[in-house]
């Protein structure tokens, strides 16, 4: 019968970490937990400060644009106003000249009533 290999001799425990390297990653973990904690506390999550975000409630982000200023790019982010819609508000400002007021919007194919009432909200006042 073959004598039973020893620790230091068995392939599993000669790959493995040495004890000093083991000492180093455990002591690496420490110095991380450690961080990670003080990074909460130092963040209000002892005082219940910190934001669930699955339970906070949704900001209503309030912007205007100049409307004879703006790029389609920043008009697209108006309320039911996509690329092409965008696009044609900068086309017939550059060929009709300057919006006015709001109503002179409604001289844009594809803008009713109904879409002139939800984008005006967020229409910089326009110089008289």
């Amino acid at each position: 019968m073959a004598p039973r290999p020893t620790q230091a001799d068995d392939p599993i425990f000669k790959a493995a970490l040495k004890r000093t390297d083991q000492i180093v990653v455990a002591v690496a973990c420490a110095i991380a937990l450690a961080a990670m904690a003080a990074y909460w506390y130092l963040h209000g999550g002892h005082r219940g400060e910190r934001i669930e975000i699955d339970h906070a409630e949704p900001l209503d982000p309030h912007f205007l644009v100049d409307i004879n200023e703006a790029d389609w790019p920043e008009l697209t982010q108006l309320p039911n106003v996509g690329e092409v819609l965008a696009k044609r508000i900068v086309e017939q400002r550059r060929t009709a000249g300057p919006f006015r007021n709001p109503a002179d919007l409604l001289r844009v194919e594809g803008i009713g009533p109904r879409t002139l009432e939800q984008i005006e909200p967020y229409l910089m006042a326009l110089p008289e």
